[in-house]
C-alpha cells in the first residue's frame, strides 16, 4: 500500500486525550468513523443533522409494519406526494415524500449554481437517504494512475459492504470490477429485465468481443430471506429501511461509548495550533458560536461544503478549484419483446442491469450504464412525453411501458465537463459555482448510443436516440477531485492520508480527494478510502505530510 512513512516521535500526552473528529454523516464520514472506532479511537461527529420530519417517519413507520397487500390507496398516495417525473427524469428526488435532505443550505451554505446541477446536503446521512444505491468498485484500470490503487482499497471495500449490504451475484462483471465481498444475496430481475438479461447471455461472446461486458445491478439493499418484499417503491424511500442509508451506520455507532453525536453544527473553518486540531463554527438552530479541539479532524461534509470550508480555512478567495463530474446522460431503451403486466407486477425498481464499454471508438475511459425497468414514475413520463395527446394515445402509451427500459449513462471525468468552485471575497459566505463545459460530452454519447444501436440484435432492444437527455454537470451526483491525491503533492493537492500540504491533522476524506471520477458508481469507493484514511491514521503518530 502507497503510504506516507510514519515518522514516531513524541506526542503530548494532552494531544493523546483529544478525540477524533469526523464532519459530516454521509457514506464517506460514517466509514471513516466506523474505522476510527475499530481502532479504538474516541469519535465525535459533527453533523447539520436535518433529520425526516416526524408525520413523514410516522407514515413510513405505518407502511413498513405490514405488507404492501394491507396498504391503502390513501396511504401510497401520501407517501408518494411531491415526486413527479418528464421526460427529462425526476426534477427532485425526495426522500419519504421529504426535502429534509436539500433543506438549509441557502441558509448556511449560500452559493449560486447558474448551469449546475450539483447540490450540497445538511441532511442526516446526506445523499444516501435519496441514493439509488448501486455500489461497484473501480477496476485495476481505473485506478492505475492513482497514489492508491484498488489493490489498496481491497479490504477497506470488503469492510464497507459488511456496513453497507451487498446484493448481488459472481457474473463476469467480478474479473474487471472486483466484488470484494461475499454478497448477501441478490435482488430478483424484473420481467423486463430477465428479457434483456437472457438474450445479453445468449450473445455474451459476440458482445464480449465487441467491448461490451453486462452483469446483475450491484447494490446497498437487503435481499433474500427477510430482505426486499418487491413492493415498487424504491424510487420514493423503503418504508421497510432495507435500502442502505448512512443513517443507519450512525445508528449503530452511537451504541458505542467511544462515540459521540454532534448534530446541528456548522463547520466554518478548520486550523492547526500546536498539538491539535481546532474546528470553529455555529449552532445551526441558535447560530451561537462552536469550537472544538481535536486530535485530528476528518472532513466528510460532501464535495461542496467540503470546498467551502477548506478555501475558508486557508482565506483562498476568488480562486476557483475544479471538480470533476461524471457526465450523467438519460434515454430510453425499447425492447422487442413485451414485458407483459409491468404496472402490476411485484418488483424493486432500483437497476436491475449494468453494462460496461470499453472500446476506445467510443471513449479513451470505459462507459457505464445503469438499467432501470418499469416502475410508475416511468408510466408518467410517458404520458408527459405526449402533452395534450395523452389522452388520445393511452392504449399506445400502455403498450410502449411493457416494453421501455430506461438508461442512465456516465462517462469518465475525462470526457466530462468540469464545475468551478469560487469563494468570492467580495462576498466571502457565498460560493460561486460554474459550470466549464466539454464540447466532447455530445459527441462522446452519440457514439455511445451508436455502439448500441450496431449491437441492438443482440441486445434484443433498441436505445431511442432522439429522447436523449443530456443533463448539466452535477446532475449525476457523481463529483469530486477538487483536492486530489496525489503521490507528490502539490498546492491545494492532498497526499494518501487526505492531507493537504501544511495540514498534518486535517484529512478530507470525501470524493474531494478521488484523483478523477471514473464512469462507475462513486460511493462505494468514496466510502473505501474514507475507512481506509480512518484506519491508517487512528491513533497514530502524526507524521509531515
Amino acid at each position: 500500500m502507497i503510504l506516507p512513512i510514519l515518522t514516531p516521535r513524541m506526542t503530548d500526552a494532552r494531544e493523546t486525550n483529544l478525540p477524533h473528529y469526523v464532519i459530516g454523516s454521509g457514506p464517506a464520514g460514517v466509514a471513516c468513523a466506523h474505522a476510527l472506532l475499530q481502532r479504538g479511537a474516541r469519535v465525535v461527529l459533527l453533523d447539520g443533522g436535518l433529520a425526516l420530519e416526524p408525520d413523514r417517519a410516522k407514515l413510513a413507520a405505518q407502511l413498513g409494519a405490514q405488507p404492501p397487500q394491507n396498504w391503502t390507496a390513501a396511504q401510497l398516495q401520501d407517501f408518494k406526494a411531491g415526486m413527479t417525473a418528464g421526460a427529462k427524469g425526476i426534477p427532485l428526488k425526495l426522500a419519504y415524500g421529504s426535502d429534509y435532505s436539500y433543506r438549509e443550505t441557502d441558509l448556511h451554505l449560500p452559493a449560486d449554481y447558474p448551469g449546475v446541477a450539483l447540490r450540497p446536503s445538511l441532511g442526516r446521512g446526506g445523499f444516501s437517504a435519496v441514493w439509488g444505491a448501486a455500489m461497484m468498485a473501480y477496476s485495476d484500470k481505473d485506478t492505475a494512475d492513482w497514489p492508491v490503487r484498488s489493490r489498496d482499497l481491497a479490504e477497506h471495500y470488503a469492510a464497507v459492504a459488511k456496513l453497507t449490504g451487498l446484493s448481488a451475484v459472481r457474473d463476469d462483471l467480478d474479473k474487471i470490477f472486483p466484488l470484494h465481498a461475499e454478497p448477501t444475496a441478490a435482488l430478483a430481475l424484473s420481467q423486463q429485465a430477465n428479457i434483456l438479461h437472457t438474450r445479453l447471455e445468449k450473445n455474451r461472446a459476440a458482445l464480449s468481443a465487441a467491448g461490451i461486458h453486462f452483469g446483475r445491478a450491484r447494490t446497498a439493499v437487503r435481499a433474500g430471506e427477510n430482505g426486499c418484499v418487491y413492493c415498487g417503491l424504491c424510487m420514493y424511500g423503503c418504508p421497510y429501511g432495507f435500502i442502505y442509508n448512512s443513517e443507519q451506520t450512525l445508528r449503530e455507532l452511537q451504541k458505542n461509548s467511544n462515540f459521540t453525536y454532534r448534530p446541528d453544527v456548522i463547520v466554518t473553518g478548520l486550523r492547526e495550533t500546536g498539538e491539535r486540531a481546532v474546528i470553529t463554527g455555529y449552532d445551526r438552530t441558535r447560530r451561537a458560536p462552536l469550537e472544538f479541539s481535536a486530535n485530528r479532524v476528518y472532513l466528510g461534509a460532501g464535495v461542496v461544503a467540503t470546498a467551502k470550508i477548506v478555501l475558508q480555512s486557508l482565506g483562498i478567495y476568488d480562486r476557483p478549484v475544479r471538480l470533476k463530474d461524471s457526465q450523467y446522460y438519460l434515454f430510453p431503451l425499447l425492447l422487442t419483446r413485451s414485458g407483459g403486466d409491468v404496472t402490476n407486477e411485484a418488483l424493486h425498481t432500483l437497476s436491475q442491469l449494468f453494462v460496461e464499454i470499453f472500446d476506445e471508438r467510443v471513449t479513451p475511459r470505459s462507459v457505464h450504464l445503469q438499467i432501470y425497468s418499469y416502475n410508475d414514475l416511468v408510466g408518467q413520463a410517458v404520458r408527459q412525453s405526449f402533452g395534450p395527446l395523452a389522452k388520445v394515445l393511452e392504449p399506445f402509451a400502455r403498450g410502449l411501458e411493457k416494453r421501455l427500459l430506461i438508461v442512465q449513462g456516465y462517462l469518465h471525468s475525462d470526457q466530462s465537463s468540469q464545475i468551478a468552485v469560487t469563494l468570492k471575497k467580495g462576498n466571502p459566505d457565498r460560493l460561486q459555482l460554474s459550470p466549464e463545459l466539454n464540447p466532447e460530452v455530445r459527441p462522446a454519447i452519440r457514439r455511445v448510443l451508436r455502439k448500441l444501436t450496431r449491437h441492438g440484435r443482440q441486445f434484443g432492444a433498441w436505445p431511442l436516440a432522439p429522447m436523449l437527455q443530456v443533463a448539466e454537470p452535477g446532475r449525476g451526483f457523481h463529483n469530486g477531485s477538487s483536492f486530489p491525491m496525489r503521490e507528490n503533492p502539490g498546492e491545494l493537492e492532498t497526499d494518501t492520508q487526505g492531507r493537504l500540504r501544511g495540514w498534518r491533522r486535517i484529512h478530507l476524506v470525501d470524493a474531494s480527494v478521488l484523483p478523477d471520477i471514473p464512469a462507475t458508481q462513486i460511493t462505494f469507493s468514496v466510502m473505501a478510502n474514507a475507512h481506509r484514511i480512518g484506519w491508517h491514521t487512528a491513533n497514530q503518530p502524526v507524521s509531515e505530510p
